[in-house]
C-alpha cells in the first residue's frame, strides 16, 4: 500500500525513505543531548520536578517542541520513574511510598524524554543512580542495558519483531530477572505512536518481518522480582506489583540495508550510568 508519505506494509507498518532517516537523527540526536545534560543534575536531595524543569527549559532553549506537554492531558516534558515505578512516573508527584519527589542516596531512577524536531519525533530513556548504587540495583540495570542491545543486534531485513523479544527475554530471564508484558516499544516517525508493537520477549521467528526502512523504539522494562505491573489512581504512574525495583532504557531505531541505524545515541557517551 501506498500513499504520499511511502508504502505501509499489510501490518500497518510504515516504511520510511533515506531522506526521513536524516530527520529521525536530528531528532534523536536533540533527544539524547537533553538526557546527557540532565545527568549530572540527578543527586540525593533533588525533586524529580526540578529535573523536568530542567528539561521543558531546555527543549524552549532549542527552539524544539516536547512530545508529552499536552500528550492525552499529560502535563510534563518527561516522565521520571524512581525504583519501582516501571514507566510514565510523572515528574513533581510523590514517590511512591514517600511523601514527597525527593530523591534519596540509592535510588535508581529512568527519565523519558520526547522531542519534536522538524516534524520528527525522537524518542529515548535511560536510567541514572543518586549517588552510589547499590549492587543488586546496578546488576538489574546492566542486564536492563545489556537486553536492549542484543534486542537492537536482532535487528536486520528478514528477521522479525519475534527475534527482537526473544533476544532480549533469553537473555533478561537467564539473568534470573523478568521482562514486562505490560507495555512495549513501538512505531515511531511523524507520529508519536505507531504500528508496530515491539513486544521485549516472543518467539524466533514470530511477528512481521523486518524491512529496510522500519523506524520504531526498543524499550525494554525489567524487573529485579516478578513482572506483573499495576496502573496507579493517577491512570499513568505503573509500578511493580511485588515493589520490586525497575529498569528500563529505551532507542529509537530505523532498520537499514544490513542491520539497524540508532538514531537515538548519546552524544558524550553517557547513556548508561557508570560511563563518563
Amino acid at each position: 500500500m501506498e500513499d504520499s508519505r511511502g508504502r505501509v506494509t499489510k501490518d500497518g507498518i510504515r516504511i520510511y525513505q533515506d531522506v526521513d532517516f536524516a530527520g529521525m537523527r536530528e531528532a534523536g540526536r536533540v533527544a539524547a543531548e537533553i538526557l546527557d545534560m540532565v545527568g549530572p543534575l540527578v543527586a540525593p536531595g533533588v525533586t524529580t520536578g526540578s529535573l523536568d524543569d530542567f528539561i521543558r527549559e531546555e527543549i524552549e532553549r532549542r527552539g524544539v517542541v516536547s512530545a508529552t506537554i499536552g500528550y492525552k492531558g499529560y502535563q510534563h516534558a518527561s516522565c521520571i520513574s524512581v525504583n519501582h515505578v516501571v514507566c510514565h512516573g510523572i515528574p513533581g508527584s510523590k514517590v511512591p511510598g514517600r511523601s514527597n519527589d525527593v530523591l534519596l542516596a540509592g535510588d535508581i531512577i529512568n527519565i523519558d524524554v520526547t522531542v519534536i524536531v522538524d516534524g520528527w519525533f525522537g524518542d529515548t530513556s535511560r536510567m541514572y543512580v543518586a549517588g552510589t548504587p547499590k549492587p543488586f540495583a546496578l546488576r538489574l540495570i546492566n542486564a536492563t542495558h545489556e537486553g536492549l542491545m542484543r534486542g537492537i543486534a536482532a535487528v536486520k531485513p528478514g528477521n522479525t519483531f519475534g527475534d527482537i523479544g526473544h533476544a532480549i527475554q533469553a537473555y533478561v530471564e537467564a539473568q534470573r530477572l523478568s521482562v514486562v508484558r505490560d507495555f512495549c516499544g513501538h512505531g515511531l516517525g511523524r507520529v508519536f505512536h505507531a504500528p508496530p508493537n515491539v513486544l521485549h520477549y516472543g518467539r524466533p521467528g514470530s511477528g512481521p518481518k523486518l524491512e529496510e526502512g522500519m523506524i520504531f523504539t526498543i524499550e525494554p522494562m525489567v524487573n529485579l522480582g516478578r513482572p506483573e505491573t499495576k496502573v496507579l489512581a493517577d491512570d499513568w504512574t505503573a509500578i511493580t506489583r511485588d515493589k520490586s525495583l525497575s529498569a528500563q532504557f529505551e532507542h529509537s531505531v530505523g532498520v537499514t540495508a544490513t542491520g539497524c541505524e540508532i538514531f537515538t545515541l548519546s552524544p558524550a557517551g553517557k547513556f548508561h550510568p557508570t560511563w563518563g
